[in-house]
Parts: structure tokens; C-alpha cells; sequence
């Protein structure tokens, strides 16, 4: 009965076909080792791919010893991989679990294409799903969060989610078959253990068919969210520009805006709390930056403007302007005229001391804006001219011994400015870099 209910589950889902060569993930553990036994049943090529990511010491090697004898006793092919996970962790700034995965599922990649294998098959059951779901729910999570492990991404396939770990662990018993144990899955350091161990262990006092009712729940929401995201998508392209930005004014006539601003910053790395603080601000003042990991959101006037976060490299070539900087000096003719453009500025070359320097304003710069008579503080010039927090911080400045003589892109200094008393003008033009 249960290889029968996988073949149905994979036909049902369309995972791969009899035509097809599988790589199955075989960690030695009873789901890996079923998932392997039962494919084999059911008359599917497959390969088996291993990963020894030393982080337990003799066990890890144990189990690489395991899965050898196994896969030579059933005549399948298997391919073995070490990873100094330790260090990959350190390298990329990642945590232990998120190294090995990457490792893991990159190689499995590079292996199924070197291989001409269809699809790579792990063996996440039903119960995964469930803690997935209850993972999720305790961290926040909206409709997305809430469907628990898909059946395929790309080209991972999951035969095993329509069964449970009892069923697997029944499935082997009727085989005579072992397996092995990896003893962290024992301790409740993780989340998700502590989930297995502790938590649906007291759920299931409350109902013992808490898994099955969390999973079919899991699989509706599956397909309402169908539904959700396509009003999602629709939303957004009411609401959002195509700079990418969220125009404030359409987000709140939307019927659940809250709803639509979340599935819009949650992918961007922003969590429900986050989220809250971004959508509370829009009845406040403006000025308000929020931070995920890669982005940024600035609460503007009239937007919520959306930027990814600069690296480390990145902000380091900030002091580089995006921009290059022509200058000619020339003798003042009668047929002179002054250019209009914002990108030019005309100076009285006799007025302007060389070097001039290139530099982002910085608080506390002032100059006399062309055609006033006082010094302004060049904040407050950005702040009239309704310039965003992120427009103010990519303003440039030109400056002649310490005295700005051009705030690029916007206005010249009064005190250097072409005058009937002019000989020679200085004519700076600003070019953008391709």
C-alpha cells in the first residue's frame, strides 16, 4: 500500500515519469533510505548522492560507511562528497545549517546535470510539512508561508509529503530494513526540533490526528492561494510604479492595504513586525527608513520609495560621483549667452580659485543660492526643493577652497556668478557616466 500511494502521489503531482533518471538525496536517515527503497520498487532509475559534512565527528563517517554498503547491496550508483562546512560558514557568513544546505543542493545541481538525470528527490514527508507550517505561523508569515513544503521547486522533487513518518518507519520494518540516526535530530537546540520534540507531541494530546488536519489545511491554503496571489499581483501594479516604488495614496485605497504592503516588503526580507512599523508610519511624518538585510524603505511624501542596500564595495565607491565633470574657460564675447540648463554652471572664472573638488554635501554646508543675497543652509535648500532622504544623500557639490561654488545638477553661488563686470567665465558642464 505505501509504494502504491507514492506512485499515485507522484503521478498526481507530475514529478517524473518512468522515462526519467532520479538522483535521490540519501542521507542514510529512514526517510532517505524509504525514499531510495521505494523508487527502487517501483521500477525508477536512480543514482544516490551523499553528503559528509564533518560536524559529527565518527557519526558523520558512519553514516558515509552506511549508505556505501547500502547502495552496494541494491546495485545503485553513489556518489559521495566531502564539505568542510565550518568554513564555508565562516567564509560566507552564513549559519552552520544554511552553509550545509547551500553546499548541499548546489552540488546535488552540478551532479544532476553531470549525470543527465531528470530530477533530484529528497524525502520530506508529511510531517516536515507540518512543522514547516507550524515554523512559519510562530515566526509570522502570511498565505505563502502557510502552504507548507511544495511537492517541486525547480528540479528538487518531494515523493514522500502525502506520508508520515510513522509510515515510513512502518515501510521499513515490513522491509527489514536499517537505517541511521543522526543524533542532533534528538536535542531540541533548534527551532524546528523543539517543534517535533516538544511541540506536536502536546498537540497531538489535544487531537492525535493534528498532523493530518495541519496538512489538509496546509493543502487548501495551497489553493487559495492561487487566488490570493493573483489579486496580489494585480494590486501591485495598481499601487506600485514602475521605478518600483509604492505610491501611498493608491496603497490606501486598496481594500486590505495592510494585507498587499506585506506580500510586496516580505519577500524583500521585512517581517510582519517590520511590515506593521512601515504601514503605521504612513499616517505619520515623513523621513522614516527601514532596513531588511539587502533593502531599504523610505516613507516619502507622497511614496514609499524601495533601494536595495549597497555592499560593503559599493559604499566604499560612493566618494566616486556617478558623473564626470567638463570645464572650459572663455574669453567673454557680446554674443555670449548664459546656458539655461541645469546641468551647466557658468562662474566668474577670476572669482574661482583652482583646484576645484568634488564631494557629497555634508551637514552643515552652506552657500548663497543663485539670485539671493544670504548664505542658505544647502539641507534646507534640499529639504524646499521636496528632495527624498535618498535624493539628499547622492547630492553633489563643487567646491573652490572649501566654499561651495556649484550645487550640481541644481544652482550656482551667487558670489561667483557672470556679472557685466566679467572678463572670463568658467562654463562647467556635468556629464553622466554610461
Amino acid at each position: 500500500m505505501f509504494h502504491w500511494n507514492i506512485q499515485k502521489y507522484i503521478e498526481e503531482r507530475q514529478l517524473f515519469t518512468l522515462h526519467d533518471k532520479v538522483l535521490v538525496a540519501l542521507s542514510g536517515g529512514a526517510d532517505s533510505v524509504a525514499l531510495l527503497r521505494v523508487l527502487l520498487v517501483l521500477g525508477y532509475h536512480c543514482e544516490a548522492a551523499h553528503c559528509n559534512f564533518h560536524l559529527r565527528g565518527e557519526e558523520s563517517d558512519r553514516d558515509e560507511r552506511f549508505v556505501n554498503e547500502l547502495c552496494k547491496g541494491l546495485g545503485v550508483v553513489l556518489h559521495v562528497t566531502h564539505f568542510d562546512t565550518a568554513t564555508y560558514a565562516s567564509q560566507h557568513h552564513v549559519s552552520i545549517e544554511m552553509a550545509a544546505r547551500e553546499m548541499r543542493y548546489a552540488w546535488f545541481e552540478q551532479l544532476r546535470k553531470e549525470r543527465g538525470m531528470a530530477v533530484i528527490a529528497v524525502a520530506h514527508h508529511r510531517d516536515d510539512s507540518v512543522e514547516t507550517f507550524l515554523l512559519n505561523l510562530i515566526r509570522g508569515a502570511g498565505i505563502n508561508g502557510l502552504k507548507g513544503i511544495s511537492p517541486h521547486n525547480g528540479c528538487i522533487v518531494r515523493p514522500l509529503l502525502e506520508v508520515s513518518r510513522l509510515d515510513i518507519l512502518d515501510y521499513l520494518r515490513c522491509l527489514h530494513q536499517g537505517y541511521v540516526t543522526d543524533s542532533t535530530n534528538l536535542q531540541d537546540e533548534y527551532m524546528r526540533n523543539k517543534i517535533r520534540l516538544n511541540i506536536l507531541p502536546m498537540l497531538c494530546e489535544l487531537n492525535p490526528s493534528v498532523s493530518e488536519s495541519i496538512a489538509e489545511t496546509s493543502r487548501r491554503l495551497t489553493d487559495v492561494s492561487l487566488i490570493y496571489n493573483k489579486e496580489i499581483e494585480a494590486g501591485k501594479e495598481r499601487v506600485m510604479e514602475k521605478s518600483g516604488h509604492i505610491l501611498i495614496s493608491r496603497l490606501m485605497e486598496e481594500s486590505a492595504p495592510a494585507a498587499l504592503l506585506f506580500e510586496i516588503l516580505h519577500p524583500l526580507g521585512f517581517n510582519s513586525v517590520q511590515v506593521g512599523d512601515v504601514f503605521r508610519s504612513l499616517s505619520g511624518q515623513s523621513g522614516k527608513r527601514f532596513v531588511s538585510a539587502g533593502w531599504e524603505v523610505l516613507r516619502d511624501r507622497t511614496e514609499l520609495i524601495i533601494r536595495r542596500r549597497k555592499s560593503a564595495d559599493e559604499e566604499a565607491e560612493e566618494n566616486v560621483p556617478p558623473f564626470r565633470l567638463a570645464m572650459e574657460t572663455r574669453e567673454i564675447m557680446p554674443d555670449f549667452v548664459i546656458p539655461k540648463d541645469k546641468d551647466t554652471a557658468c562662474l566668474d572664472a577670476d572669482k574661482v580659485e583652482q583646484p576645484l573638488t568634488v564631494r557629497k554635501w555634508r551637514q552643515g554646508d552652506k552657500f548663497v543660492p543663485f539670485g539671493m543675497k544670504g548664505k542658505k543652509k544647502v539641507s534646507d535648500y534640499l529639504t524646499d526643493r521636496k528632495f527624498s532622504l535618498f535624493q539628499k544623500e547622492n547630492q553633489y557639490v563643487v567646491c573652490s577652497v572649501g566654499q561651495i561654488v556649484w550645487l550640481v545638477g541644481e544652482r550656482s553661488d551667487d558670489r561667483f556668478r557672470v556679472t557685466e563686470d566679467t572678463k572670463r567665465v568658467l562654463i562647467i558642464r556635468q556629464l553622466q557616466d554610461k
